[in-house]
């Protein structure tokens, strides 16, 4: 969402149709939590988290708040970390506690950590938890502006964002930053197209 939970609600047929077997996962960005918007009073503000919380309820989506949770596959085991927004751009939240998100969490041969904002991922998972192998972003749109293409990659983006879209990595840890589907402000794109991502892990 931009401001408020309600605009939620035309889409939620739609995203309930997002199943996995091993369950869905999701975590909080920066809009999520009623910032940009003027409330005629705090608990007004309150009640519009509250609701957001439940459409995550409501789809089955299992809502990581600085915690994770595990995927066994045979012997192996991969550990879902979820924080909440955490930006090193502005004024954007720090809510996100990477290390209240691992507490206990032992042995994992895979860990992925979704974190919203990029910016992050330099700032201090790379520094401070050298054992996640590949964190997950969203929040730029690649500033829903830009050129994609075999010669280029350019956005006006990648003057406030080093990593801004797509795939990065530093020694052995990787950062993926999808260009989202929805928008802010302008209700479109030129150049930089809605994006869903798949991955598939495989045993190296």
């Amino acid at each position: 969402v931009n401001n408020a939970a309600f605009e939620m609600d035309e889409y939620l047929e739609m995203f309930a149709r997002i199943q996995a077997p091993d369950g869905v996962f999701s975590v909080l960005g920066n809009h999520d939590y009623g910032e940009y918007m003027k409330w005629p009073s705090e608990e007004a503000k309150i009640e519009n988290f509250n609701n957001l919380l439940n459409h995550h309820k409501n789809l089955n989506w299992r809502l990581l708040r600085n915690e994770h949770e595990f995927i066994s596959k045979g012997d192996s085991k991969l550990a879902i970390i979820g924080v909440e927004n955490w930006g090193d751009r502005g004024r954007f939240q720090k809510f996100g506690d990477v290390h209240l998100a691992t507490e206990n969490i032992g042995n994992a041969d895979v860990k992925l950590l979704l974190s919203h904002d990029p910016s992050h991922w330099d700032a201090k998972v790379r520094k401070e938890n050298p054992d996640i192998n590949v964190m997950f972003s969203g929040h730029t749109h690649g500033m829903q502006f830009g050129i994609e293409n075999r010669f280029i990659k350019w956005s006006p983006v990648q003057y406030i964002y080093k990593q801004w879209a797509g795939l990065y990595q530093e020694n052995n840890q990787m950062l993926y930053v999808n260009r989202g589907y929805g928008f802010i402000g302008y209700p479109g794109r030129v150049g930089i197209m809605p994006e869903i991502t798949v991955f598939e892990l495989s045993r190296a």
